[in-house]
């Protein structure tokens, strides 16, 4: 078989298992989307000259033909809305970097909300929900030239599976990871084993029945984590978006720095005692839609 039939059928098998992909997490998208068509910043967040946005990132795809071609077949909103290309995400980290936006760490920003100064200025907090091999490969090595920190949100107990699409990392391609990114890396939870949906797409862990499920899952998550690393993680990421007051009531207990949603906005301070409650932090889902609204905040004194 000659190099050039290879190439084509791996090109045709990467079709297949994308556009496969696609169907497999319909219904989880279906729920992240909701409603909404575009993730921009909303009217009353462009409006405020100072704050710091967090980025949401999923995955960070190379434009290889098989990638390429199965976004053109497919109306999948997984394919659009939580895959950012790879030379995207490059030039939205080469844009932060020319236009001198500092970029600071999940711990910076619980500092700088919760002190008694305003934060002036506009500032940028890099996240990636799921921790999937796209974000060692692709990412990092972005973020770690331009020296950028960032947080990753990791689900304790899926580490190496396959599910919704995507190759989640293992805990050994994790610890390279902290081996190539240092300080800059810093790791959250994510869940450990709580991260999908019932058949009428609600977040099983909303189900008033699971409250106690769910306070045991965080612990085992945050158990694992510690056994992993040695960290037991200081910030929480909710499963598609969000959960109910007494689920965040209980994380409020944990000591965690900031829990973080996929509400849209602006953490902020004034300085006269007015700031957002980072324990349900707005953050920006990145995509095509939305990084234009981003662009364009911070190229606006």
């Amino acid at each position: 078989m000659s190099r050039r039939t290879r190439k084509i059928i791996v090109a045709i098998v990467a079709v297949i298992v994308v556009i496969l992909m696609s169907f497999t997490v319909r219904k989880a998208i279906q729920y992240d989307k909701g409603s909404s068509e575009n993730y921009a910043l909303d009217k009353s967040a462009e409006k405020q000259k100072n704050g710091i946005l967090v980025f949401c990132y999923h995955r960070i795809l190379k434009n290889n033909f098989g990638v390429n071609v199965s976004r053109t077949l497919s109306t999948n909103s997984q394919l659009h809305d939580f895959n950012v290309p790879s030379n995207d995400f490059a030039n939205q980290m080469k844009f932060l970097h020319d236009h001198h936006i500092k970029v600071i760490s999940g711990s910076e920003m619980v500092k700088m909300t919760n002190s008694n100064k305003p934060i002036k200025g506009k500032y940028a907090v890099l996240s990636f929900d799921d921790i999937d091999r796209t974000t060692i490969d692709n990412a990092i090595p972005i973020m770690k030239k331009y020296k950028f920190p960032f947080t990753t949100f990791i689900i304790t107990g899926n580490t190496g599976r396959y599910r919704e699409g995507t190759q989640l990392a293992t805990w050994n391609q994790i610890h390279e990871a902290q081996k190539e990114a240092g300080n800059l890396m810093t790791i959250g939870l994510h869940t450990h084993n709580m991260h999908y949906l019932t058949h009428k797409l609600i977040p099983i862990f909303n189900l008033p029945q699971n409250y106690e499920r769910f306070t045991r899952d965080f612990q085992k998550s945050r158990q694992d984590l510690y056994n992993h690393t040695g960290t037991r993680g200081d910030s929480f990421a909710y499963p598609y978006g969000g959960g109910t007051h007494r689920t965040n009531h209980f994380l409020q207990t944990q000591h965690l720095g900031w829990i973080a949603t996929l509400d849209g906005g602006v953490v902020y301070n004034d300085g006269n005692g007015n700031h957002l409650d980072l324990q349900y932090t707005p953050r920006m889902i990145i995509n095509s839609n939305s990084w234009p609204s981003i662009k364009h905040w911070y190229s606006t004194k």
